[in-house]
């Protein structure tokens, strides 16, 4: 069989799984670091967490908590992040930056526990009294709940307070959670069952973060270049297009951390700017985005998606493209994923995307 031009240089080879959990590199806030634990970090966290005002808030946490068993979680954390089923971490924070006394000190505990089944995961926390009042809970957590919808391949975020506990359901709704009933756990520190409030979190449920450049020129930024509609919501602009390789197999982008709807899978494209057409906002796109060089000659019109979103309307034409030169790379980071047709469907879309798949299979 004949190459195109071009597919000599595609990537090969199929993504061992795209839809897996990515190796973890310690998270960073303006004040912390979300890091996994170390053996040397028992005696510290021990001392904070064997606390009544800590432990009694904590459903897995007994009282008192045996020094021995602080060596054995922690030895225990390793191997669930490397098996992708759990990420419990430290919080750390720097006491005398800038100075000869400058330490690492532990702050808290962050986690994420996966329920791959129910593609959702659940995020709990605690912080030691000594940092109680400095906004660590909100910061650590919104921190990981960010990662988390972005990286793990989930729906949603769940976690759950005390009733009694009225400062960490405030913490939860800060970051974005939202009230979903009320139940019971078994805490350990209790010795039974104790009342809870529920709690969930998806995607559009994240606060928004501070405009970038580069977040302004993103696809799903309301409103952004976008059209004047008298009595209507704008309308968006964009091109995306389907670059399919000499085996058939179509190109999928993850929307990065940071980015509106981060950890869904699309086809790669962006906004089309003020004098721009669809296809030369294509070729720009691509060569930013994957560092390949289109011909407008070789992007072929296919289909498009008109979908509303809450602030303005998306219009999305959809292009072919089968020929290109230049090594398909992720100049921005994010994660790549060459995909079978017949396997589209079970990579999570934004709205406007998931109506292409069905054509896109059917017509490859």
């Amino acid at each position: 069989m004949e190459l195109p031009p071009g597919a000599e240089q595609h990537e090969s080879g199929e993504a061992a799984d795209p839809l897996a959990p990515p190796p973890f590199q310690p998270l960073r806030t303006d004040r912390l670091a979300l890091r996994p634990l170390r053996a040397e970090d028992a005696a510290e966290l021990h001392r904070l967490v064997n606390d009544w005002e800590v432990a009694k808030t904590l459903a897995r946490v007994p009282f008192p908590y045996p020094r021995e068993l602080a060596d054995e979680w922690i030895a225990s954390t390793r191997a669930q992040i490397n098996e992708g089923r759990a990420w419990h971490l430290a919080i750390t924070g720097i006491e005398h930056a800038g100075t000869p006394e400058e330490a690492e000190v532990l702050v808290g505990c962050v986690g994420l526990t996966l329920d791959a089944a129910r593609k959702q995961a659940e995020l709990g926390y605690w912080v030691g009294r000594r940092f109680w009042g400095h906004g660590v809970a909100p910061e650590a957590a919104g921190r990981i709940a960010r990662w988390a919808l972005a990286n793990l391949g989930i729906e949603k975020l769940v976690a759950s307070a005390l009733v009694e506990n009225p400062r960490s359901q405030a913490v939860l709704r800060r970051i974005g959670f939202r009230h979903a009933g009320e139940g019971a756990r078994d805490f350990l520190s209790r010795g039974g069952a104790m009342p809870v409030v529920l709690f969930e979190m998806g995607r559009n449920d994240l606060p928004a973060l501070p405009p970038s450049p580069e977040s302004a020129m993103s696809a799903e930024a309301p409103g952004a270049g976008a059209a004047e509609v008298p009595a209507g919501k704008r309308i968006l602009l964009v091109a995306a297009c389907a670059l399919i390789d000499s085996d058939g197999r179509v190109l999928l982008a993850r929307r990065p951390e940071g980015k509106p709807l981060a950890g869904l899978w699309e086809f790669p494209g962006g906004k089309v700017h003020p004098g721009e057409t669809p296809e030369a906002a294509l070729i720009r796109e691509l060569r930013e985005e994957l560092a390949i060089d289109v011909a407008e000659a070789c992007l072929a019109p296919f289909a498009f998606a008109s979908h509303g979103y809450e602030g303005f309307h998306l219009l999305m034409p959809l292009y072919l493209c089968r020929r290109w030169s230049g090594q398909v790379t992720p100049v921005e980071g994010q994660a790549l994923a060459w995909v079978r047709p017949q396997k589209l469907a079970e990579y999570p879309m934004p709205p406007a995307d998931k109506p292409l798949v069905a054509l896109l299979r059917d017509f490859l």
